[in-house]
C-alpha cells in the first residue's frame, strides 16, 4: 500500500471511534481521543515552523504520550528520531546534531541533559516539554513549551492522504559506533506493520484505504482482538513494532505505569485487564518476571495469567531454562524472534507448554538464508559459520553512511537482502544455531554497547596505558560490558575511577560491569587487540 502509516492509523481511528486504543496506569485513551490529541500535537509543531520532511527528535519515557509523538511525527511527513532517554549530554548531543533534528519533544526529567545538549544545537528551534525539571532552576525557561498546555490550545490538523515515499527512520546502535538512523519509506514500514498485524489474528492483509476500512470494521466486530502489554521501550524497534502491530488491527496496548522493569507490575496487568500479549526482551525482562511468578506462588498467592495467549521476545537470548519456568505458570505460545532495526526477521523459534526448547535455536524464516562473505548459501551440516540474510527494500539504508550501508545492505542474485552481520550456522536438519554477532557490540538486556566508544573514554583517563571491552556472559541481561585495563608502573586507579569517567560521558548501561587491571594488553603484530584473551579474563 503506497501510503504514509499515519493515514492508516487515521482510517482505523474513524472506525474505532472510542474504543480503548492503548492504557497506562489509570490513563485510558479511546482512539478517537488519541488521534486527536496526535493532530492537535501535529498542528502545534506546524505553527512552530517544523515542515515535511524535517526530522523531530523524541525523548520521552514509554507511555501515552510517546505514540502521541510519534503519530503527529508521521502526520506531518516528518521522520522521527528515537532518543534513548538514558543518554548523557554528548550522546544526545552528536545524535540530534547528526540526524539534523529541528525540534525536540522531551520529558521533563531529562531537562538538564537537554539543556546542556541543547545550548550547542541552534539548529532545534522547537523544544516541546512534558511535565516539569526535576529540581529548579529551570534551564530551558522560556524555550520549551508544555505539552499539554500546547495541546488544549492546538487545533487538530485534519487527515490527509501521504506519500509512501515519505521517510521513516529508527536509529540503531548496530555495528557502526554512534547510533545510525535506517531509513525506510512508510510504504515499506506499512508492509511490515500490516503483516505482523493481520499475520497475528489470522486474516488477510488489505491492499488499499477502502480495504482496511472494511477489515478494521469487520475485525472489530468479530475478532478477539489483542491486549498487548508492550515492556520494552518505545525507544527501540521491538516495543514501537509490536505497538505499531497492534493498532493496525485496532486491538489495545498497554503500557507499564512504572518506568523501571517491576515483573510484580507485569503480572499483576496481565491478570487484571486482563493481557492476551506480552512483548519482552528476552531474559533480560523474562528471568525476573519467572522470578516473580514463582515468589508468588510459593506464598500461595499465584498470579492468574489465563488470559495470555502469546509472549514475544525480540533481541536478545531468551533461554530454554527461563521459558520453561514461565510456562508452569501460563499456557501460552512463546514467540523468541531474531530481527534487528536494519530488517529481518530472519528466524524465529516457537514454544508451547510441555515442548523441548532448546536456547539459540530456531528455525529459518521464509527468505532469510544463511550466506557465506560471497553470498552462497551455507550447506546445512557443513559447520561452516555464516551471516544471517533477509530480504530488504531496496531504498533501505543508513543515514549518511553509503559505505556501512553497502556493507549492510546487499545484492544477492538479483534481490536486496539486509546483512547485520549476525553469525549462525545450520544444522543438518535446518534448524538454524546462532552464534552472536559478528563485530564488537555488546547486547546487554536489549540495549546496544559499541565496545570501542567506551575503550575510548577509559583510554582518555591519563593514568589508562591500554585499554579492552568485551561484552561476557550475563545470566539476566544476556551479556555484560567488561574491561581489561593496562595501568603504568607507579600509577593507581580503582574501578570507581574508571566508572565514574565513563558515567561522566556516556549512559549508565555502557558502564564496566567488571573491570581487572593488568601489567599489559596482548596485541597481535598490526596492532589488534586479543579478545579471546580478554574475555577469558574474566571466565571463572
Amino acid at each position: 500500500m503506497q501510503e504514509n502509516l499515519a493515514t492508516l492509523f487515521e482510517v482505523v481511528a474513524d472506525v474505532a471511534g472510542d474504543r480503548p486504543a492503548a492504557i497506562q496506569g489509570t490513563i485510558r485513551r479511546g482512539w478517537r481521543e488519541l488521534d486527536e490529541r496526535a493532530a492537535r500535537l501535529a498542528r502545534y509543531l506546524s505553527d512552530a515552523g517544523v515542515e515535511p520532511g524535517d526530522r523531530v527528535a523524541i525523548a520521552l519515557y514509554t507511555g501515552l504520550e510517546y505514540v502521541e509523538t510519534v503519530l503527529a511525527v508521521m502526520k506531518l511527513r516528518c521522520s522521527q528520531v528515537n532518543v534513548n532517554y538514558r543518554y548523557r549530554e554528548r550522546e544526545l548531543r552528536d545524535l540530534l546534531d547528526d540526524a539534523g533534528a529541528s525540534a525536540l519533544v522531551m520529558d521533563g526529567a531529562l531537562t538538564p541533559v537537554a539543556a546542556a545538549a541543547l545550548a550547542r544545537l541552534p539548529g532545534v528551534h522547537t523544544v516541546l516539554r512534558l511535565g516539569k525539571p526535576p529540581v529548579p532552576p529551570d534551564p530551558l525557561a522560556g524555550r520549551a513549551d508544555d505539552y499539554e498546555h500546547v495541546l488544549s490550545e492546538a487545533q487538530p490538523l485534519p487527515p490527509a492522504r501521504r506519500s509512501g515515499e515519505d521517510e521513516w527512520l529508527m536509529f540503531t546502535g548496530g555495528t557502526t559506533g554512534r547510533p545510525k538512523g535506517v531509513a525506510w519509506r512508510h510504504a515499506d514500514l506499512v508492509a511490515h506493520v500490516l503483516n505482523s498485524g493481520y499475520g497475528r489474528v489470522g486474516a488477510a492483509v488489505p491492499t488499499d484505504l477502502a480495504e482496511l476500512r472494511t477489515s478494521t470494521r469487520r475485525l472489530l466486530e468479530e475478532a478477539d482482538l489483542p491486549v498487548n502489554l508492550v515492556v520494552p521501550p518505545l525507544m527501540h524497534g521491538t516495543g514501537i513494532y509490536s505497538t505499531f502491530g497492534t493498532l493496525i488491527i485496532g486491538g489495545t496496548v498497554v503500557f507499564r505505569a512504572a518506568r523501571s522493569h517491576d515483573p510484580d507490575e507485569v503480572a499483576t496487568l496481565i491478570e487484571q485487564l486482563p493481557v492476551t500479549d506480552l512483548c519482552i526482551v528476552g531474559d533480560a525482562f523474562a528471568r525476573p518476571l519467572a522470578d516473580a511468578l514463582d515468589r508468588a506462588a510459593a506464598a500461595g498467592r499465584p498470579y492468574d495469567l489465563s488470559s495470555l495467549r502469546r509472549v514475544l521476545s525480540v533481541g536478545v537470548t531468551w533461554t530454554a531454562e527461563v521459558k520453561e519456568r514461565l510456562l508452569r505458570h501460563c499456557d501460552a505460545r512463546l514467540d523468541d524472534v531474531i530481527a534487528a532495526s536494519e530488517g529481518g526477521p530472519f528466524a524465529r523459534s516457537v514454544t508451547y507448554r510441555g515442548e523441548r526448547s532448546i536456547t539459540s535455536r530456531f528455525e529459518l524464516m521464509p527468505s532469510a538464508r544463511v550466506i557465506d562473505e560471497n553470498g552462497a548459501d551455507i550447506t546445512p551440516g557443513s559447520g561452516q559459520v555464516g551471516l544471517l540474510a533477509a530480504p530488504a527494500p531496496t531504498g533501505t539504508h543508513y543515514l549518511g553512511d553509503p559505505e556501512r550501508s553497502a556493507a549492510t545492505f546487499r545484492d544477492i542474485d538479483g534481490r536486496r537482502y539486509v546483512v547485520p552481520g549476525d553469525l549462525a550456522t545450520i544444522e543438518a536438519d535446518g534448524t538454524l544455531v546462532l552464534l552472536g554477532r559478528d563485530g564488537r557490540v555488546i547486547n546487554t538486556g536489549g540495549e546496544k554497547v559499541f565496545a570501542e566508544e567506551v575503550e575510548q573514554v577509559i583510554a582518555g583517563h591519563p593514568d589508562v596505558e591500554d585499554v579492552c571491552v568485551v561484552g561476557i556472559p550475563d545470566e539476566r541481561f544476556g551479556h555484560r560490558v567488561a574491561a581489561v585495563i593496562a595501568v603504568p608502573d607507579g600509577k593507581r586507579l580503582t574501578p570507581d575511577d574508571i566508572r565514574a569517567r565513563v558515567t561522566a560521558e556516556l549512559a549508565d548501561y555502557k558502564q564496566p560491569r567488571e573491570i581487572v587491571f593488568v601489567d599489559e594488553l596482548p596485541r597481535s603484530p598490526a596492532g589488534k587487540l586479543d579478545l579471546k584473551w580478554a574475555r577469558s579474563v574474566f571466565e571463572h
